[in-house]
């Protein structure tokens, strides 16, 4: 069983393979195909959520990663000691089905195009909200900072605890705390209403420009170390990611964010809403 080669990257939602391998996921059942369009939860950063759909007539009921140790075991999700990519492992999309397939059969498997368009919308969108949060906060900084792709200090990367992807939506929740300060970002007085308004108007002209998305795909396996780009007005912004994206910043229709600071000022939430 060789590492999973994935077709998500190219947009692909469809595909036939051969089912290479199957693993107990509790009283469920972990399919391994040999090539697949599904999308599974990353288990290190696992900000978009699995895909849906059918694998050999079956629903997919979850869809994660699995690794495969030198010795042939077989770990799934959080119960994998090691990084996506580790040298020695070999990295797997695993189908999560309430019924089992035989190992060897030719299947044929789908996504579900609409949940995975709302994902992808939602994916995008909390890239350029980054961005443009890192932009709306560079003044802020007093001492130098790494820089993102479009040169202001990359707030997003420095402060970020976690992200999340939902349809046509994302969360991302960042800490105020002292190691940031320590790096020379001042909190104090963040007005988070102006600091909205400065990144739904950036938002907004990213949009109505049409920047247009692509994926840098350098292999075909689960573990290449895929690239986001997006031709913004300012420059080329580029952001590794593993996740599915949409092909054009216009499809996203209109991109809105609502910043919610917490009541000690030690952690400032982002919500990104997009309306097709």
């Amino acid at each position: 069983m060789k590492s999973t080669v994935v077709t998500f990257p190219h947009g692909h939602v469809s595909g036939r393979a051969q089912i290479v391998g199957s693993v107990p996921v509790g009283g469920r059942h972990g399919l391994v195909a040999s090539e697949t369009p599904f999308h599974p939860l990353d288990h290190t950063w696992p900000d978009q959520p699995a895909d849906r759909g059918v694998i050999g007539g079956l629903p997919v009921l979850d869809c994660v990663t699995g690794a495969r140790a030198a010795d042939g075991e077989i770990l799934l999700g959080g119960d994998i000691p090691v990084r996506r990519g580790a040298d020695g492992w070999d990295w797997l999309v695993v189908h999560v089905t309430g019924d089992p397939l035989a190992v060897g059969a030719e299947v044929e498997l789908e996504v579900d195009a609409g949940h995975r368009a709302a994902l992808s919308a939602g994916h995008t969108a909390c890239h350029l909200a980054a961005l443009a949060l890192n932009a709306a906060l560079a003044g802020r900084w007093r001492k130098e900072a790494r820089l993102d792709a479009l040169g202001h200090p990359d707030f997003d990367q420095s402060a970020i605890t976690s992200s999340r992807i939902t349809p046509h939506a994302s969360a991302d929740e960042y800490r105020l705390g002292k190691s940031l300060r320590k790096k020379g970002f001042t909190a104090e007085g963040l007005d988070v209403a102006e600091v909205g308004r400065e990144v739904n108007e950036r938002l907004q002209a990213w949009v109505t420009a049409g920047a247009p998305v692509r994926i840098d795909v350098p292999g075909p396996e689960l573990t290449a170390r895929r690239t986001w780009h997006c031709a913004l007005p300012e420059g080329e912004a580029s952001i590794p990611c593993g996740g599915t994206h949409v092909r054009d910043a216009a499809e996203l229709g209109g991109v809105t964010v609502e910043l919610i600071l917490d009541g000690d000022g030690q952690s400032l939430s982002m919500r990104t809403t997009v309306t097709p």
